[in-house]
This record gives C-alpha cells, sequence and structure tokens, in this order.
C-alpha cells in the first residue's frame, strides 16, 4: 500500500509518517525532477528526517524543483522559505510503507522510457551531506550534465557538520546493508544498465558494499561505477578490489591534486593522500580502472569538481564520453575532450585539460 502523498507543512491525519518539507506556499506546478530515494535515516515523531541511524530502510519518491535563473554547477538552498527563482526545494515527497510499491513505481518509470535508455543512475552523497543537499545534487547533476535514464539516490545518516567526520565515517559502516538492500530493490525491474556515482566518503560505503556482495557478485550487479574524490585509503581500496574481485566493467576514480578536503582528510588519518588525490595512475596499475584527473579545473575546496566547475561541466555535457561511460547513443555529439591519455598495465590515466 502506499504512504501518504505529502505536501509543504500539510499534515494528514492518517498517514503514519510525513516528511518536514520547507517549500514556497506555491507548489501546484509538477517538480523538474522526481528523485527515487532509499535511505537509513531514522525519521522522527514529527515526521522529519533525521541524521541519526534507522535499523530498517525507508523507501521515498521526491519531486524537486530546480530555480531557472541558475548557472550551471551552483546549487543553493535555504534553511527557510526559499525562493523559487534562486533555490532548489523539495516541492513533494511520498513514503513508500510496502517495497514492493517502491520497486513498481521505478519500474513504470522505467517503462516510460525508450529501451535504450532504461537505467537506473544511483547517487551516493558523501560527508557534511544532509537528506535535501543530496537529493538536490543528483537533480543538479542531472539538469547540469544529462544524466540518462531513472535518478536513484541512497541517503545515509551523514551528521551534515563538518566537525563530526568521525559520526560520518562510523555511519557509512552501519549504512552498508541499507545500500545493499537498495541494490536488492532494484534488480529484476528491467534496466539495461545500472550505474552507481558515489563522492567522497559515499565512494568507501560503495566499495564496503561491493564487498559484502561477493566475489564477482558485484560486477553481475552493477554496469558501472564512477567514484568521484574518493575519500579512501589507497590500500584499503586496493583491498576492498581484492575482496570484491571482478570490478563493474567500467570503473572510473575521478581525482584532483588540488582536493583540500582530501588533503585535510589524509592529515587526519594520518596518510600521505587519498585515492582522490591520486596523481599516477601506477599506484592502482594491476586493476582495470580509468582515473580521471580533472587538477586542471580546480577551484576553491576542489571536493566535487564534475559537479561544480562550470568549464568542466561544459566540456562533459557536450562530449561523447560521458554518453559513452552511461552505453548512449552519441552520435552527433563532438569529440575527445582535451586530454592526455596514459596507459599502466590494466589502468588508464586521463588527464583532462580547459578546452582550447
Amino acid at each position: 500500500m502506499r504512504a501518504c502523498f505529502v505536501a509543504a507543512f500539510v499534515g494528514i491525519g492518517a498517514c503514519t509518517s510525513q516528511v518536514a518539507l520547507v517549500s514556497p506556499p506555491d507548489t501546484s506546478s509538477p517538480p523538474d525532477e522526481r528523485i527515487f530515494v532509499g535511505t537509513v535515516r531514522a525519521i522522527d515523531d514529527g515526521g522529519a528526517i533525521t541524521s541519526k541511524r534507522a535499523a530498517k530502510s525507508s523507501f521515498l519518491s521526491v519531486g524537486v524543483s530546480i530555480p531557472e535563473d541558475r548557472a550551471p554547477g551552483t546549487l543553493r538552498m535555504s534553511k527557510n522559505v526559499p525562493d523559487p527563482r534562486r533555490d532548489f526545494f523539495l516541492s513533494d515527497a511520498l513514503i513508500y510503507s510496502d517495497k514492493r510499491q517502491f520497486r513498481s513505481d521505478v519500474a513504470t518509470a522505467l517503462r516510460k522510457l525508450p529501451k535504450e535508455e532504461r537505467e537506473i543512475v544511483i547517487y551516493v552523497h558523501g560527508f557534511n551531506t544532509s537528506f535535501p543537499r543530496g537529493i538536490f545534487r543528483i537533480a543538479q547533476l542531472r539538469r547540469d550534465l544529462g544524466l540518462p535514464g531513472v535518478p536513484v539516490h541512497f541517503s545515509w545518516p551523514s551528521a551534515a557538520n563538518p566537525l563530526n567526520y568521525a559520526y560520518d565515517r562510523d555511519s557509512l559502516l552501519f549504512a552498508r546493508d541499507g545500500l545493499l538492500d537498495l541494490f536488492d530493490s532494484l534488480s529484476g525491474l528491467g534496466a539495461e544498465q545500472v550505474v552507481v556515482i558515489a563522492h567522497s566518503l559515499g565512494s568507501s560505503l560503495t566499495m564496503e558494499t561491493m564487498m559484502r556482495m561477493g566475489p564477482g557478485k558485484a560486477a553481475r550487479t552493477i554496469d558501472g561505477v564512477i567514484l568521484v574524490s574518493p575519500d579512501i585509503d589507497l590500500d584499503v581500496f586496493r583491498s576492498q578490489a581484492q575482496a570484491i574481485g571482478q570490478l563493474p566493467e567500467t570503473f572510473a576514480i575521478v581525482v584532483s591534486e588540488r582536493d583540500r578536503v582530501l588533503q585535510l582528510s589524509a592529515r587526519l588519518t594520518g596518510q600521505t593522500n587519498r585515492l582522490g588525490n591520486l596523481s599516477d595512475a601506477a599506484a592502482v596499475a594491476d586493476l582495470d580502472v580509468v582515473l580521471l584527473d580533472v587538477t586542471a579545473f580546480s577551484e576553491g575546496a576542489g571536493h566535487f569538481i564534475p559537479g561544480t566547475s562550470p568549464a568542466l561541466i561544459a566540456l562533459l555535457a557536450q562530449s561523447s564520453e560521458l554518453g559513452d561511460t552511461f552505453g548512449q547513443d552519441t552520435a552527433g555529439r563532438p569529440g575527445l575532450i582535451p586530454s592526455t591519455v596514459l596507459t599502466v598495465q590494466n589502468a588508464t590515466q586521463i588527464v583532462l585539460q580547459p578546452g582550447r
């Protein structure tokens, strides 16, 4: 049975749970994006989705409205009533009381797409991320990069506080079964491809969850993995990859030597660097992976460059490489992004450069 539909500031007596939404008074227009969500965040007595941990997964469908007058790479949200001209906001939410209905709605969304576009793209957020921000991020990536298919977000219980790194590290370990539950819930729905995009600590969660699948199963379940600025110790990553066995067919690691967040993480853990700071493919040469170096596009903290750099977004959105990653028809798109390509044993290193 489908759980209640919840609009901003409206409580419905028959509902057993509700999402606390902060939306403009007029939310009559349909959302720009419909995001399916799996989470192991706890829902409090008032219906708000929190940073606390829940023993059981919850599944949702959430509408996201995106401001029209927005530069690529920007994601603005308000803690108060948002301005639709500038802010992302959650326009509606549906909490499923039955996982079967969640599966049915995802399957219906897939069937509405042409067969060659029936893909599921799962986004796993990183450190210091609130429930709405993770949803907004995948909506922003779909809008800016033209990500295909049906969007799904896994929201693990981050404290959404830059001082609570230890809590988030423990939470990602806690959330492994929840992500595995989401993978299982999305299987057999008719998707031609399943691709995971994981950011920061979410990359570690993704690797840990693929380990729990057992040797070789990840490659049969997931068609592509993109780790963006992965906050993983290099030795740990190599150990995880060995335990996973065969990696998914497409396995890309987006790195930057100027990622300040990972530089801080390295100091906190007593290491010289993290996987996301890797500058030389020789360190992963025995693995069948693609190292995508976006250092040249780094600005500010440089911790999510594919989603925040207007220059890189423009190149990716207009090129064939992103479409090829997702198995899309890229006929008519321009050719290669300006880059230097190096092959070291099984690994390929691609150093991207701004367009000339």
